[in-house]
């Protein structure tokens, strides 16, 4: 059982995968930031790092795009657009990456035309990540143009795979050869059976080959015609993704609250993708459609650090630019047996909530979660097992190790878009993301510092003091003392400032 609500208007797209009546999963788009991940562009390289076996392509955006040689299929031929965006030679089938063969300053130059795509958006400081490797999807399938592999998805079953692969590969070559007047091509690009792609007939995919190969065909004409840092195609917005990607034989129902969206979808999804078109409903209804599962509750939970679970356990969520860490505690659960049997619980209801907040949180990269000490180990074999279960729900794919020496699970859940804290929140402009203050007396203690510092290099008039209305009331009030004190022994006036704008721990010193 699976819904899908589209909550539209024209600054924001918001859309919430509801499953047994509960939010897995939150996706929000704004319409000027939309991400970037599968976008192609004509970049240009700006500089070349062999140290780091690296280089930053300017692709038109505030900060250059960063590219690694294991994302380079090689051997490269630098030199004009047309060998980066038209050449698709079986000699480029591996990546230079593979074995270190070929450094990247024999593949790359500074001043270069690149056709490259985004693989990860711009994360915090960090800017895009990019690949020469193109991939283009479509409904059914995913065109490698640069590779000759015929590849069906992991999900299907395997003695299905190889008959599959079979008719993709003659797919393909008819396809090829109706281009190129009845000749095959050396090189026909490469395709990706998805997992909806099982039981398509051969004029579906056959459908899917042709828009794909067109759509690659148009990149290429753009790429000979357009000046570097253009964009040469873009990636459908988060209303087509939902056809796409994240309606499937579960999905009962995709509800949308706009008529002009849900009437441009429809046209959309007839065109591409008729199956999930089918499941579109207008919603008409007078309450606001997040407003049937409690959604925008769950996004205010979502942003939190702490999550309540049923038992009366809790889990404590932190998010940092390196990892996130998961802390799982008891709580007020108190167990109906003893302290194991409590403790087990515990972590079972914890596997199935971590699996969730990681979903709905869009939470990415290295991922350390530390459930409760467990003295059994069938006990902890159990969670492990169940963890994986819920993490096998997901899209994205997730790595999960066992426990290590100090009761630690480690994992990973790939990283290619912003978590919906980053997208939603930015950092404190009082505490600059640290979470903390310093209290008014720390910064009060500070200030005098400074001031006895500044009385040694200069000789003002007077000294003045602007700071928060708290750090000053500290001043007139209880360390008054202290300041009259300071001011007799450098011989100068000190006065008082209070600056409302001014947070806990700013100030500033001024010499008169």
């Amino acid at each position: 059982m699976q819904e899908i609500l589209v909550n539209w208007s024209p600054q924001e797209t918001r859309v919430a995968l509801v499953e047994y009546g509960a939010v897995q999963e939150l996706h929000v788009e704004r319409t000027l930031e939309r991400g970037l991940v599968g976008n192609v562009y004509l970049g240009k390289v700006s500089r070349v790092l062999p140290g780091m076996q690296s280089a930053f392509i300017d692709i038109g955006l505030e900060r250059t795009a960063f590219l690694h040689v294991a994302d380079i299929i090689a051997p490269f031929a630098p030199g004009s657009r047309a060998a980066s965006a038209g050449n698709n030679s079986s000699e480029r089938d591996h990546r230079g990456g593979s074995g270190g063969a070929v450094p990247i300053e024999r593949m790359v130059f500074e001043g270069q035309a690149l056709l490259v795509q985004v693989i990860k958006d711009p994360i915090g400081t960090k800017g895009a990540r990019l690949s020469t490797q193109i991939s283009i999807a479509g409904r059914l399938l995913v065109f490698l143009p640069q590779d000759n592999h015929i590849g069906v998805s992991q999900k299907i079953p395997s003695d299905l795979r190889d008959a599959l692969r079979s008719r993709m590969q003659v797919l393909s070559d008819s396809a090829a050869a109706a281009e190129n007047n009845g000749v095959v091509p050396e090189s026909t690009g490469g395709f990706i059976l998805r997992t909806n792609g099982e039981d398509a007939s051969d004029a579906e995919l056959a459908e899917d080959i042709a828009y794909l190969r067109k759509t690659w065909s148009r990149i290429r004409d753009l790429s000979t015609r357009l000046p570097p840092m253009s964009l040469l195609h873009q990636d459908l917005s988060l209303l087509q993704r939902v056809l796409r990607d994240l309606a499937g034989e579960d999905t009962t129902n995709i509800r949308i609250d706009s008529r002009e969206q849900f009437e441009a979808l429809q046209k959309f999804g007839r065109e591409f993708m008729p199956a999930a078109a089918s499941k579109l409903q207008l919603y008409k209804g007078e309450r606001p459609i997040f407003d049937l599962y409690n959604v925008d509750e769950e996004i205010a939970r979502a942003l939190g650090r702490r999550v309540d679970l049923k038992s009366g356990g809790y889990l404590v969520v932190d998010q940092t630019e390196a990892l996130t860490t998961i802390d799982v505690n008891t709580g007020g659960y108190v167990g109906a047996r003893n302290f194991d049997d409590t403790v087990f619980k515990t972590n079972l209801e914890a596997a199935q909530a971590i699996a969730r907040q990681l979903r709905l949180r869009n939470l990415g990269g290295i991922i350390i979660v530390d459930f409760i000490d467990m003295s059994r180990e069938d006990h902890r074999e159990q969670v492990l097992a169940e963890f994986r279960k819920q993490l096998a729900r997901d899209r994205v794919k997730t790595t999960a190790g066992g426990f290590s020496q100090l009761g630690l699970v480690e994992m990973t859940r790939k990283r290619t878009r912003e978590s919906l804290a980053h997208v939603l929140c930015e950092p404190c402009a009082a505490c600059g993301g640290q979470g903390i203050l310093k209290t008014a007396r720390s910064v009060a203690y500070d200030v005098l510092r400074e001031i006895l510092r500044e009385a040694r290099q200069f000789t003002p008039r007077e000294f003045r003091i602007v700071s928060s209305p708290q750090v000053i009331e500290l001043f007139l009030d209880e360390e008054s003392q202290h300041l009259a004190g300071l001011s007799d022994f450098i011989g100068k006036p000190i006065s008082l400032q209070a600056e409302q704008a001014m947070g806990q721990g700013q100030y500033d010193i001024v010499l008169l």
